[in-house]
């Protein structure tokens, strides 16, 4: 990715906006990823999102740098009317299944914060691997 996210993300003529990115399978790759993120989502104005999207997609990511052998993983954040939904792609096809176990352990909790901060997410599986997502809702509730 050059420097000039802000640059590149510009509204598209119809239908959501969409911001997407590939990463080499390194340590490095969550905070880049984190970091593309939040460009995009303050470029769209939605400062209010950034930290839950920071946690999200470190998971995400993170978990695609330890438990897949993928040589690219994918990240995409697209804008939609009501929400925002975050997709990282990577080529195993194994699909994350969080344990119950894994509240009380050190690691392993990454996917119940996932399910905690979005309003859904859930997984796909294709035939050259599969795809994570969470969307975050952008229209706040009315008592």
């Amino acid at each position: 990715m050059t420097g000039a996210l802000a640059d590149d993300v510009r509204a598209a003529p119809t239908g959501p906006q969409r911001y997407s990115d590939g990463y080499s399978p390194r340590d490095t790759a969550p905070s880049r990823a984190r970091h593309d993120v939040t460009l995009c989502l303050r470029t769209w104005g939605l400062d209010a999102l950034i930290d839950d999207a920071q946690l999200i997609v470190t998971e995400l990511v993170a978990n695609a740098v330890k438990h897949t052998r993928t040589r690219r993983i994918g990240v995409s954040v697209t804008r939609h009317p009501d929400r925002v939904r975050i997709v990282v792609t990577d080529t195993s096809r194994t699909l994350p299944a969080p344990t119950p176990a894994a509240l009380e352990a050190e690691a392993g909790r990454g996917l119940h914060l996932v399910d905690q901060l979005t309003t859904r997410w859930g997984s796909k599986r294709f035939r050259t691997g599969k795809q994570v997502w969470a969307e975050l809702t952008t229209i706040k509730a009315t008592p």
